[in-house]
């Protein structure tokens, strides 16, 4: 089964806007053991869409398009589809019905151009979207089959996965598939993948990496006869290769996974932050709930702010300025104390694009101090990876990382500096 991507939409082409369908769509066929031969962008024109089905069909078995089949003048998919079938434009009753239900329920007017979404090719299958207004259509070419998907992604994805994937899997006998994705950190991309490699040399067995700042996903494909079976297996011998560095699956983030160890343990934390300036903050409440145990925070970016909010020592700071494990810890323990919190969480660093204090850019240090007069734990410094301009916000994004990481660590009992052998070299290769 070989597939083609065309994603239609100016937006897309000229670059305001990221091409995330593309990219899921290609991970989800990939998942499923579908060959994705080639993927194309295109604009909001007619006979550029046409040439490119057709383009497309003399490679692929199918083609998958996502885009065009809103109500405005520029959604041209419908057209275009109906014109390379060589059919009219039919409205369809059906689509019509629950188009102004839909609208009704919403206590909206319907505008009349929106009914242009109840328009399909002649003969065209109607591919149902539960997820909102414009139905997915199935067009069958003499060259193959089109698959055409909305735009917008969560819709998308909703009739890719509960119509499309079943029915090429279908058509193209592919094997059972279990997937999982597991989440690491404190680790670098290569070191994941050496660790893995008899994992890699399993029959059947396929895996991703998929790396972030300071992040690793791998995303685990089984296929074959038994594949859920099969997948628990490997997954336990990923998370035994990779150990304490396996900190969630699927969904899970490093805020859920540190919400869900303070909830079990009726605590809380408090955040003092400098270089991340409030991000760590929005990490721990982005998630319902996050108030039982996300006590509050103070952003000290100033040196002076450091001491006056959370009492660092003012001779800690004149010696060795703010940016220093000594005033991390500090910082640490003055939100503790001053929020009221179980644990207090600090970050102090230089994110750029200039040195401060002496220290160059990419120093960060994070402390966490636990409960009454328990000792601070404070972090080595981060290791930065590359230049350039983007550097201050993986800074600040490896920074957010690595503070949840070690609070996670801390509640856990584990060692705040456990870091393997290989990991320690790729680090400081990178230094």
């Amino acid at each position: 089964m070989r597939v083609e991507l065309l994603t239609v939409g100016d937006e897309l082409l000229l670059g305001d806007t990221v091409n995330g369908n593309a990219a899921w769509l290609g991970r989800r066929l990939a998942d499923h053991g579908v060959d994705v031969t080639r993927s194309v962008v295109v604009g909001d024109e007619l006979d550029v869409i046409v040439a490119a089905v057709a383009s497309a069909l003399e490679r692929a078995d199918a083609v998958i398009t996502t885009g065009g089949l809103g109500p405005t003048s520029d959604d041209l998919t419908r057209d275009a589809l109906a014109a390379a079938a060589g059919v009219p434009l039919v409205r369809d009753p059906e689509l019509e019905r629950r188009l102004r239900e839909r609208v009704a329920r919403a206590g909206r007017e319907l505008q009349p151009m929106a009914l242009r979404m109840a328009d399909v090719p002649k003969g065209a299958g109607v591919l149902a979207n539960s997820a909102g207004s414009a139905p997915g259509l199935r067009v069958q070419l003499p060259g193959g089959v089109v698959y055409a998907l909305p735009g917008v992604p969560h819709e998308m994805r909703t009739i890719m996965d509960e119509v499309v994937l079943p029915e090429l899997a279908r058509a193209a006998g592919l094997p059972a598939v279990a997937r999982r994705t597991l989440r690491t950190d404190r680790v670098w991309e290569s070191v994941v993948a050496t660790k893995l490699a008899e994992v890699e040399a399993m029959e059947g067995v396929r895996l991703a990496y998929l790396p972030d700042p300071a992040e690793v996903k791998i995303r685990i494909t089984v296929a074959g006869p038994d594949a859920a079976g099969r997948l628990e297996g490997v997954e336990a011998r990923v998370r035994e290769l990779l150990g304490s560095a396996v900190y969630g699956a699927e969904e899970d983030t490093l805020d859920r996974v540190v919400h869900r160890l303070l909830a079990a343990r009726g605590e809380t934390v408090a955040t003092a932050e400098s270089l991340t300036g409030g991000l760590i903050g929005a990490e721990l409440t982005a998630m319902p709930g996050s108030s039982a145990t996300y006590a509050g925070g103070m952003v000290t970016y100033a040196t002076e702010a450091k001491h006056r909010l959370l009492g660092v020592p003012a001779d800690l700071l004149a010696e060795h300025g703010a940016v220093h494990p000594d005033v991390a810890g500090a910082m640490a323990a003055g939100v503790r104390d001053t929020v009221g919190a179980t644990y207090g969480l600090a970050v102090t660093g230089v994110a750029g694009p200039v040195t401060q204090d002496g220290q160059p850019v990419g120093t960060v240090y994070i402390g966490v101090a636990g409960p009454g007069d328990s000792r601070t734990v404070v972090s080595p410094k981060l290791p930065v990876p590359g230049a350039g301009p983007e550097l201050r916000a993986v800074i600040r994004r490896m920074t957010v990382v690595h503070a949840l990481e070690l609070l996670r660590r801390v509640l856990l009992g584990l060692d705040a500096e456990d870091e393997s052998e290989e990991a320690q070299a790729d680090r400081e290769d990178r230094d």
